[in-house]
């Protein structure tokens, strides 16, 4: 008779047994879900938005400065008829072949003549006609070739800033607007591209300004920033990280380090306006004052990029150096420094991309003249892009709102090849590991 199987009932605590879960906790897990993938997408739009919303800023802008810019590239010119031999300028053929060939034309009373012929030209309102800067086209035409002191000839010539602006349909003058119909009905108005604003410098007639002066300047002081701050930032960020050590000292000197990177750009310019002009006796609105100023500011940005990118480095490429025989110095100079140098050129990009746009410490020290001839070099007096734009920005005459935005398209693509430069030497010394 087989023995009937008695099962065995558990005792002690026991674990509850999972249950499966209702339709209200369902519903409700469903509806969580569904708004965690809601609040995803409503992040996604606008992450998506505020990147659209910034490229459009930009793209607002660089069509703005280029649709506003464009006109200061151009230039409305006039053929100006001019009978040399009835003005009678008292200039021999040597005179023109020497230095002093400006002041003898100028002596002559070139731009008195030049203002009679167009009134012989174009009527009692010819003068008002031609800019400012019109006989210095005369003059130029005229050292180019002497010759023409004998004969009857027609040079091009700058047209007056109402003229310029009524031809091209931006003039409010109605008289203006239809001196420019019936000049340009007479055939003597031509648009072409305006060779003088690449080369020129700074005039107080629109149709005669230039960049070069300005663009000459930014370049000297620019090199003299780079020149002082690259290497005092580098050598101040190896010491720091490799050599210096850890006490009081030094982390006073790393926070005043992170201070001086926040500190206003103007404070910089009293600086080196008491320390570089009224103490050193530097030449004031000279280049070298412009760039030691602004190497002061751009030191700290260096520094901390020089220690972050030395930081960066692994361990155990020091180490490995170190176990084979290598100096403390081959080391830093042999291993460390080219893999950081990408991060210190970076740090530097930031720096002087920062120090090219800067204008109030310059205006600070001086560098806001009036300069008719471009800088000959660090020691002369000079101007840079940025206190430029402002100069003619705050000017009263129409005709320098298009110079300004197109010495803004200058300053930007000065910038683009600044960086682009920077960013090649960056990726031709990175090394991956």
């Amino acid at each position: 008779m087989s023995e009937s199987i008695v099962p065995q009932l558990p005792t002690g605590p026991q674990e509850p047994t999972a249950r499966a879960p209702t339709d209200w906790k369902t519903g409700v897990m469903q509806k969580r879900i569904r708004a965690r993938y809601a609040k995803e997408r409503r992040f996604r739009f606008w992450g998506l938005a505020a990147v659209v919303g910034s490229a459009g800023f930009l793209a607002f802008l660089l069509v703005t400065m280029l649709w506003q810019g464009i006109g200061g590239f151009q230039r409305t010119e006039i053929a100006l008829p001019i009978d040399f031999p009835a003005l009678a300028l008292e200039v021999s053929p040597d005179q023109l072949d020497d230095a002093g060939a400006d002041l003898a034309l100028a002596s002559a009373g070139l731009q008195e003549q030049v203002s009679v012929a167009a009134v012989a030209a174009f009527g009692p309102e010819g003068a008002s006609y031609i800019s400012e800067s019109a006989w210095i086209a005369v003059r130029s035409a005229i050292k180019s070739d002497p010759s023409i002191l004998t004969k009857r000839v027609s040079i091009d010539v700058p047209a007056s800033s109402a003229i310029a602006l009524a031809a091209d349909g931006d003039g409010n003058d109605p008289q203006a607007t239809q001196d420019a119909a019936r000049l340009n009905a007479a055939g003597v108005l031509s648009n072409g591209f305006n060779v003088d604003f690449l080369t020129g410098s700074d005039a107080t007639d629109p149709t005669g300004v230039g960049i070069w002066g300005a663009l000459k300047g930014s370049l000297l002081t620019m090199l003299i920033t780079l020149l002082i701050a690259f290497p005092i930032g580098v050598f101040s960020a190896i010491y720091l990280e490799e050599y210096a050590p850890k006490n009081r000292w030094t982390d006073l000197i790393e926070v005043s380090i992170n201070n001086l990177a926040a500190v206003p750009s103007i404070i910089f310019g009293l600086l080196g306006l008491a320390v570089f002009l009224s103490f050193m006796g530097l030449p004031r609105s000279a280049p070298l004052v412009g760039g030691m100023t602004l190497a002061l500011m751009i030191m700290p940005v260096i520094v901390i990029a020089g220690r972050n990118a030395i930081k960066s480095v692994p361990p155990s490429i020091r180490d490995a150096a170190l176990g084979i025989g290598a100096s403390r110095i081959q080391v830093v100079f042999h291993h460390v420094l080219p893999l950081a140098l990408p991060g210190i050129l970076t740090g530097t990009i930031i720096g002087m991309a920062r120090a090219l746009g800067e204008t109030a410490p310059l205006l600070m020290i001086g560098m806001r003249a009036f300069i008719a001839t471009p800088p000959g070099g660090v020691f002369d007096p000079a101007t840079v892009l940025p206190v430029q734009i402002f100069l003619w920005s705050d000017q009263v005459s129409r005709g320098f709102v298009e110079k300004t935005s197109a010495a803004i398209i200058v300053l930007l693509v000065f910038l683009l090849a600044m960086n682009a430069v920077a960013i090649y030497l960056r990726n031709r010394f990175e090394t991956r590991w």
